[in-house]
This record gives C-alpha cells, sequence and structure tokens, in this order.
C-alpha cells in the first residue's frame, strides 16, 4: 500500500479537535463508541434440524426453480463459467455451489472511517447502528410532512454524527428532491464526507453513480488504500421474489471489483414477495442472499459481503406493510442464525413503525423491532432511527427519541459487569441490614453512570411537569433536535481534499443535463 488513510485528511489515528468538538456535541446519555460489542447471548429460535431444513429447501430452491439475473450478459457468463445451468436469464445452480464460492468472503469486515477511530467492525459480536435510509419525505420541525431536501440530508448527517449511539451515518437518510435525480448522489455523498467523520454508505441507483461514489471515496482516502481497504457499504436489495435486476447487479458489480462492502438484502413483504410462512420466507431469503452475495466472490474473491434482510408482513385486509409482529421478528432472528453458519455478517431490523406521527404505536412497533434486532446479534442496523410512516418518511422528532432508545440498546448490550466493583460487595458490608445505599461510598463514587439517564423522557412528579408546560416527549425531542443542530461544529477535512472533492463533483454536474426522472 503507498498511500495510507492516515496520510489523508489529517490525523487519523487521532481523534483531535474535531474529535474533541463532536464529543462536546453529543448531547445524549452515554459513552459514544465506534462500535457496540455484544456481551450478551443471542436468542435463537430454530434447533439444528430448523436450519438443516431451511437449508435444504434453499438448495432445492436454486438448483429447481433458480434465481433470475435480468438483463445483464456478464453476469450470466460469470455464473455459467463457475459451473452454473443457465437457462436464459435464469440460473439454477448446483447443490453447493454457491457456498463454496463464498468461502472466500469474510467474515468480519472492517470499514474504515476518515477518523479512524471511528472505523467498525461488522461481524462477530459488532453491532454497528446506522439513520433511517431511503424516505422521500420528512416530518419537520414544524411539524410539516413534505419532500426532503438536501438541507434536511445534511441535517440528518449532522445529527447522526453527532448522537453517541449511532456509529454510522448511513447513506440515503432521506431523498433530497430539490436537486436533480442524476445528479443529487453526488451532494448526498460530499454530505457524508464533509459533515461527518463517521463511515458512510454508498450510491447503487446506476452503477455510474456507484463508480462515483468510489471515485470520491479515492480522492478522501487515497486510491491504493480503497484498492486493499473498505471505506464504503452499500445496498443491494434483491427484487423479490428471487430476482436480482439490472441496477442493483450493476452497482454490486462496481463496488465488489472495488473491494467495497454490499449488503446483499432481500426486500421482503411477507405474503406479497414471499410465502405467508415464517419458514417459507427464510428459505427464499437464504436462496436470494446465496446466490447475490456468491456473485460478488466471483468478481472478486475475498470483496466483503453482508447477508442482509428486511422483512415486515403485510395486512391481509389493505395490502399495507405492518411493522413490530410477531412474524418479522421470527424471520429476523433466523436470518441470523443462517448467516452465523455461513459465516457472513448480518443486516436486519431497525426502528421500524407503520405510524404516521411519533406517538405510542410508533413507540410500542420500534421497541419490539428494535429488540429483536439486537437480540438477534445483528452486525448492522440500517432504520436504527427516524423511521416512520412505513419508511417513507423521515422524522427529526422520532429521530431523537429512536437515538434515546439506542443508547438504551447499548448500554443493555454490555451485559452485566461482574468486576469486584459490579459485585458492590463492600457496598453491602458498608450498608448492612435495614439502611440504604444513598450514601454509601460505592453509590457517591458510580451515581453517575451507574444507570442509563434519558434525556428525553420525564420521570419528575405530576406537579413538576404541569409547571414545566406539560411538554410531550415528541416536543421535548423537538428542542433537543433543534439544540444539536443550532450548536453541530463540522469535523476537520483537509481543505486540499475538500476542494479535490468539490471540483470532481462541479465537472461531473456539468458533463450532464438535468434529470428529474
Amino acid at each position: 500500500m503507498a498511500e495510507t488513510a492516515e496520510g489523508r485528511g489529517g490525523g487519523r489515528r487521532s481523534r483531535g479537535a474535531a474529535g474533541r468538538r463532536a464529543e462536546r456535541g453529543s448531547r445524549g446519555p452515554g459513552l459514544s463508541l465506534p462500535y457496540i460489542t455484544r456481551k450478551i447471548n443471542t436468542y435463537e429460535v430454530l434447533d439444528e434440524e430448523g436450519l438443516s431444513l431451511i437449508e435444504a429447501n434453499a438448495d432445492l430452491i436454486l438448483e429447481e426453480i433458480g434465481i433470475e439475473f435480468r438483463d445483464d450478459p456478464e453476469t450470466l457468463k460469470l455464473w455459467k463459467d463457475a459451473g452454473a445451468d443457465v437457462r436464459g436469464e435464469r440460473v439454477h445452480f448446483p447443490k453447493g455451489l454457491c457456498r463454496e464460492i463464498l468461502k472466500t468472503a469474510p467474515s468480519v469486515i472492517t470499514q474504515h472511517a476518515r477518523n479512524a477511530s471511528r472505523t467498525v467492525e461488522i461481524g462477530g459480536k459488532s453491532t454497528i447502528f446506522a439513520p433511517v435510509y431511503g424516505p422521500p419525505f420528512v416530518r419537520d420541525l414544524e411539524g410539516n410532512r413534505r419532500y426532503a431536501t438536501i438541507e434536511d440530508f445534511r441535517n440528518f448527517v449532522k445529527l447522526a454524527y453527532m448522537a453517541p449511539a449511532i456509529h454510522h451515518s448511513g447513506g440515503t437518510v432521506c431523498e433530497p428532491v430539490d436537486i436533480p435525480v442524476n445528479k443529487r448522489h453526488l451532494d448526498m455523498v460530499y454530505a457524508h464526507m464533509r459533515y461527518s467523520d463517521k463511515p458512510f454508505m454508498g450510491s447503487v441507483t446506476a452503477p455510474e453513480r456507484a463508480e462515483d461514489t468510489v471515485e470520491m471515496c479515492k480522492i478522501l482516502f487515497g486510491a491504493d488504500f480503497v484498492d486493499q481497504n473498505c471505506v464504503v457499504i452499500n445496498l443491494i436489495n434483491a427484487n423479490s421474489p428471487m430476482v436480482f435486476d439490472e441496477t442493483m447487479l450493476g452497482a454490486l458489480k462496481v463496488y465488489a471489483r472495488n473491494n467495497q462492502a454490499c449488503v446483499v438484502s432481500p426486500f421482503i413483504l411477507a405474503g406479497a414477495m414471499s410465502p405467508v410462512t415464517v419458514a417459507g420466507t427464510l428459505t427464499q431469503i437464504l436462496a436470494e442472499v446465496l446466490a447475490g452475495a456468491a456473485l460478488t466472490q466471483l468478481i472478486r474473491p475475498g470483496a466483503p459481503v453482508i447477508f442482509g434482510t428486511f422483512a415486515a408482513s403485510i395486512s391481509m385486509q389493505s395490502g399495507a406493510p405492518t411493522f413490530g409482529t410477531p412474524e418479522p421478528s421470527l424471520v429476523s432472528y433466523g436470518a441470523a442464525q443462517l448467516a452465523r453458519r455461513l459465516g457472513l455478517p448480518f443486516r436486519t431490523g431497525g426502528s421500524l413503525c407503520g405510524s404516521k406521527v411519533p406517538d405510542a404505536q410508533a413507540a410500542h412497533e420500534s421497541a419490539a423491532t428494535l429488540n429483536t434486532t439486537v437480540l438477534a446479534g445483528t452486525n448492522f442496523v440500517l432504520h436504527a432511527a427516524g423511521w416512520l410512516e412505513g419508511g417513507l418518511v423521515a422524522s427529526y422528532e422520532k429521530f431523537m427519541i429512536d437515538c434515546d432508545q439506542l443508547g438504551m440498546q447499548q448500554r443493555f448490550a454490555e451485559g452485566v459487569d461482574l468486576s469486584e466493583q459490579g459485585q458492590a460487595l463492600e457496598a453491602i458490608r458498608e450498608v448492612g441490614p435495614g439502611s440504604h445505599y444513598l450514601g454509601c461510598a460505592h453509590t457517591q463514587a458510580n451515581f453517575q453512570t451507574a444507570f442509563y439517564r434519558s434525556p428525553l423522557a420525564d420521570n419528575n412528579s405530576y406537579e413538576q411537569w404541569l409547571a414545566e408546560g406539560e411538554k410531550r416527549i415528541e416536543e421535548r425531542a423537538r428542542v433537543q433536535c433543534q439544540s444539536w443542530l443550532d450548536s453541530y461544529v463540522a469535523p476537520d477535512l483537509d481543505p486540499a481534499i475538500d476542494e479535490a472533492l468539490k471540483e470532481f463533483i462541479t465537472k461531473k454536474k456539468d458533463s450532464m443535463p438535468d434529470a428529474f426522472t
């Protein structure tokens, strides 16, 4: 490697002034960790017999039914050369072929951030929280539901940068519709690079936009470093059931060739895009991931790839997606087990809900999804904060409420402290029978960090709540959000690199006409 990430952008081995400002600007409680290392066990819903049955059924799907790779002769040739049976655009896989190919995929992925202390490990015992992805609308601080703009996009990047329990800047945190479709990816990727120093995601809406993302990463990190290290991650959705389309395949090939991570993720609304049963859905998910993930290894053996899924159910009355229900939780638990058996990092979950505002429905559906996400042992968590209205809306208020929940989950994942301090025998000796612990030395030494303290929940008396204006949690979240945005300070970025990124963006934009479709 001729040039390392530490040699670009200034001081990546040390947090420096920007890191200290980030810590001061992080208004939420709890430690600002690069990622969570879980010290709790995973919850598993399938035994060996169940897992083996689903794996065998997935092999049958791959061999007998096959997976379609549409409008992509290059991919079809890769599969034919690998020993698959290619019939038109449908590929049939001999039993065990995909698993054999996937043996070159890493079980743990290091995604480098431009600030080395923000670098994340994806896989094993790690969990990384990333913001909502994809909404075309926002619900703003004035309570308006409207189309998202690039200013909203930058705001959410800033909020994710400041949140202690968000470890990743994410990708399309909202869709900035005020910029032409064919150009907005440049502003979006730049926002992640400029307004945060956490790791981020790239564009997948066209192969050339993926190429632009890689080129911008080379400016930020250095070309040699990018070739040998993962610096960007991206989301490749299967067009379920059992189809990969030209757009997703094009982006996958760009990132895999450049040694950057792909999250191969079937997008499942069970009952519409998969069978109505948990076992049937898991079988289809596994088949789709095996085919898509193995393709990355045909393109570049050793390229980082993640076993992903997005699973929700639908209302059998209206057809609308539903969230926080039992069946998708069972799918997430089972898929996590299947990913571990494959030796791949796993993505699912988040703070999902169908509610239109951050109300009780939003809270209980999000909590149900998030608890499952953590207990499943998920490594990369999209939609961890800000998701509203089935993913159509990125909400400022809910983003702040979700960040509070993420802080709680981060603390929960620490597990039980069994050190001498955690055992607290000296405190028990000091207090003895019939007294209290409020004034003992152990409590005095630990009271500031003993329990997670929510910055948003109101646990004061009714009288105090009245005196302070009877504020609901959404109102408190709105105030906190504005405070964070008002106090935001951008992390340092080498001016020469910043100028090079801007020049690249200007040249690309000038080379193409505006397109809004």
